[in-house]
């Protein structure tokens, strides 16, 4: 078959893309987007061809599939529908993917592309395993049997899977364009859940997760010895974390991850048990979880002359939060400095309280202009920046052109921290930092 995937720089979008091509379609995009984005990358070493006009030509047997960035009248949508091509949502093509695996789909509002990362990397030393990571990496071969899939559940995309495991690493309010609240979001939840054919592992400690009703075996986990799968003695230092995990009140085993913050205790938990229950045996986890390396801008250091810039993928209060604590962990006799790039008015809107409350355990924050592409500014007319800013104890506004003040604060560990695009802020600190 042949697709054309609308917005494919989009982290979803651009692996789906990889994914199709990989499973013998022919493949093109468009984005609006000209400058490099780091969901290049599967592109074009698959040599898929990305456009950026409608100069080209649309061939009339393409199945045409978007981003949900894009509105309903963007310009290269109209134009393949007016030429009579069949249009498919993204979450359905890939609903009929999951549907052609065992599909281990992993969901939550936080932890997803690490914890399916972990499963992929442990998984793919015993046996090949086809993946969906939200970071733009994606890969798929008919014959292989497991399928890790990141599903998320922003516009109940998720509903459209087929999971033979589930993974939850934990619910909290999210999306709030999308669901009313969070009731909305844990029957959302629990509805994906019940389709799941094998097991659920879920977290434990997550109070709204407790709370779904499940009538699937359930295999909880955590930090809490009430959890069926929980770590203790767990040590959180500059190294990384390392921690002993039981099953059923019995040792498992021990555990070393060079990653920081309890929040990847619990993911690598999540991983842990799932490639248990696909016959590995712990040390094998063990070796594997030592030589993981993390997703596409989660944790992502660079070291810059005598300063360590991080790029994160963080949105959420949550995720902010424990980026800058696992920083802390790491760089513990650093100055910690935060540059946050909301994304979308809705959250902003809804968290601001939250996102200052949080940035303030920084020693500095940094703070951009909201970043948004699928809400119009218009219908949150009184919702800037400025809400988080004036709750800061210690902040200060900055644009993508104007980073010079960031020269004040070299030898120190600077957060970037973002899920839209960064690509311009990041290069020009760099300029910044290098001289």
């Amino acid at each position: 078959m042949k697709y054309y995937c609308l917005g494919i720089k989009g982290a979803g979008m651009s692996t789906l893309a990889c994914i199709l091509h990989d499973l013998g379609n022919e493949v093109v995009g468009y984005d609006d987007v000209v400058d490099y984005k780091f969901t290049q990358e599967g592109l074009e070493k698959r040599g898929i061809k990305i456009y950026n006009d409608n100069s080209h030509a649309l061939d009339k047997d393409m199945i045409v599939t978007h981003s949900v960035a894009l509105s309903k009248d963007h310009k290269e949508l109209v134009r393949a529908q007016e030429q009579g091509l069949k249009v498919e949502k993204y979450n359905e093509i890939l609903g009929s993917i999951t549907s052609m695996f065992n599909s281990i789909c992993v969901s939550g509002t936080h932890g997803k592309t690490t914890t399916s990362s972990l499963i992929t990397h442990i998984l793919n030393g015993i046996k090949p395993v086809n993946y969906f990571i939200g970071d733009g990496t994606g890969h798929a071969v008919k014959d292989n049997d497991t399928f890790v899939i990141e599903s998320d559940e922003f516009n109940r995309h998720f509903l459209a899977y087929d999971p033979t495991y589930t993974v939850i690493t934990n619910i909290e309010l999210e999306h709030t364009e999308i669901y009313k609240d969070i009731e909305d979001i844990m029957r959302t939840f629990e509805t994906f859940a019940s389709k799941t054919k094998n097991t659920i592992v879920a977290c434990g400690d997550n109070e709204y997760v407790r709370k779904l009703n499940f009538d699937n075996k359930i295999i909880y986990y955590g930090l809490d010895e009430s959890n069926n799968v929980y770590a203790k003695n767990i040590v959180l230092n500059e190294e990384g974390s390392n921690f002993d995990v039981y099953m059923n009140n019995e040792f498992y085993g021990h555990f070393e991850l060079p990653l920081y913050g309890m929040h990847m205790v619990l993911n690598s938990l999540a991983a842990i048990i799932i490639c248990h229950l696909q016959g590995v045996d712990a040390k094998t986890i063990e070796t594997r979880l030592k030589t993981f390396q993390n997703a596409k801008r989660r944790f992502a250091e660079q070291k810059i002359n005598e300063t360590i810039l991080i790029d994160d993928y963080a949105h959420h209060p949550t995720e902010i939060k424990v980026t800058l604590e696992a920083a802390r962990q790491k760089y513990p006799n650093k100055q910690l400095i935060a540059i946050f790039k909301p994304n979308t008015y809705s959250r902003t809107e809804k968290f601001y309280k939250e996102f200052a409350e949080v940035l303030n355990i920084a020693d500095k924050c940094f703070l951009t202009e909201i970043d948004c592409n699928r809400e119009r500014k218009e219908d949150y007319s009184f919702v800037t920046s400025k809400v988080i800013f004036d709750l800061l104890n210690n902040g200060e506004m900055i644009s993508e052109e104007d980073v010079e003040k960031i020269a004040n604060y070299k030898d120190s560990v600077i957060c970037l921290m973002s899920c839209a695009s960064v690509a311009h802020l990041k290069e020009n600190l760099i300029n910044v930092l290098e001289k």
